[in-house]
């Protein structure tokens, strides 16, 4: 009787485990694994996120993905700051160079861009190490796309040449009085934004603030690990106005041109980058000395407005990133904290 009740003992595990073992082989492979983890790098403009980003990944064998909205572009180089070729070189990277000038690109594609490279980089064994300072796109990223209906290309065209008619102040007036939360929480320069936002209300008759981010399931397949790195104002305008120069220096100019032969201002969203509108403004007049003197005054303002932006957008999210003043920690010391919480964890 004993022997018989071994058996049946042993036989309801083989059955309990082959069970478990079909079961797990009909779960998709991505709920199998446990959560990976991504670090983020984030920062104003000109902070020294990528320098960051490069260090870290050829020390942790890392890939980089950049989080920026416009080094998607081909030919958006010099203005966008992009990593030369021997930065990519070091190390891999990811979503730069994956657009020609006349196509679009918007924070859904990136979404789901992104989110798929940082699976391939994890595959391979590597860590995934996304840096930019586009908030939209990073919150995209970490909690998933907006909320709200496909865009309608008619629509969406009849709004731009709005835009570029009556100006962003006129259209973000609009937006005011049908949805003042809302545009409240953006600037009348943010024309993206305007316009998305005016869409949304003219397809769904409902208001931008009633699709809110926190209404949204996060995706839960990525640990994220948020970093947020700033400079004290005085010592990051400086750093601003100086690489303004180095740009100019560098053919930004020139490059502007060659991007509008092949249709940059049929772009509604390249055409508006920080830099990039100033310069096809400058373009668009005499050239003078004294036209050429206010392009670069307006380049360099236009750059610091975007940075202090930038604060304003990641205070107001603070509770996801780590802070870090790069001025008051040595660059070693940085490093050495985004790596050991990495690899603490």
């Amino acid at each position: 009787m004993s022997g018989g009740v071994v058996f049946e003992t042993e036989e309801v595990k083989r059955i309990i485990q082959k069970f478990a073992l079909e079961a797990k082989q009909q779960i998709p492979i991505n709920f199998q694994r446990k959560k990976k983890r991504v670090i983020v790098i984030a920062g104003p403009t000109c902070c020294g996120k990528t320098a960051m980003a490069i260090e870290l990944a050829a020390a942790m064998d890392g890939e980089v993905i950049s989080a920026d909205s416009m080094q998607v572009y081909r030919g958006m180089d010099i203005g966008t700051a992009k990593v030369t070729t021997e930065e990519r070189l070091i190390v891999p990277h990811h979503l730069i160079d994956i657009r020609d000038i006349h196509e679009s690109y918007n924070v859904v594609d990136f979404y789901y861009e992104a989110r798929q490279q940082c699976q391939q980089i994890i595959d391979r064994g590597h860590v995934p190490i996304v840096a930019g300072g586009s908030g939209f796109y990073l919150h995209a990223l970490i909690y998933g796309p907006p909320s709200g209906p496909p865009s309608l290309p008619e629509l969406r065209k009849t709004l731009e040449i709005e835009m570029d008619q009556l100006g962003s102040e006129a259209l973000y007036l609009r937006l005011l009085e049908l949805d003042p939360q809302y545009a409240k929480s953006i600037t009348k320069n943010d024309k993206q934004k305007i316009v998305r936002a005016l869409e949304i209300i003219t397809l769904t008759h409902k208001k931008v603030s009633k699709l809110p981010w926190k209404g949204r399931r996060k995706p839960q397949n990525f640990d994220f690990q948020c970093w947020f790195l700033h400079r004290p104002k005085d010592v990051l305008y400086q750093r601003i106005n100086e690489r303004c120069d180095r740009m100019l220096k560098d053919g930004f100019l020139e490059e502007v041109k060659k991007l509008d032969q092949m249709g940059l201002r049929d772009n509604h969203s390249a055409s508006q980058a920080i830099g990039y509108r100033q310069a096809l403004d400058f373009l668009s007049t005499d050239q003078s000395e004294a036209e050429y003197l206010k392009f670069v005054s307006q380049f360099k303002q236009a750059t610091r407005n975007y940075a202090k932006r930038q604060f304003t957008w990641f205070q107001k999210r603070r509770e996801d990133f780590r802070w870090v003043d790069v001025d008051m920690h040595d660059h070693e010391v940085v490093f050495e904290m985004i790596r050991n919480e990495y690899e603490r964890l």
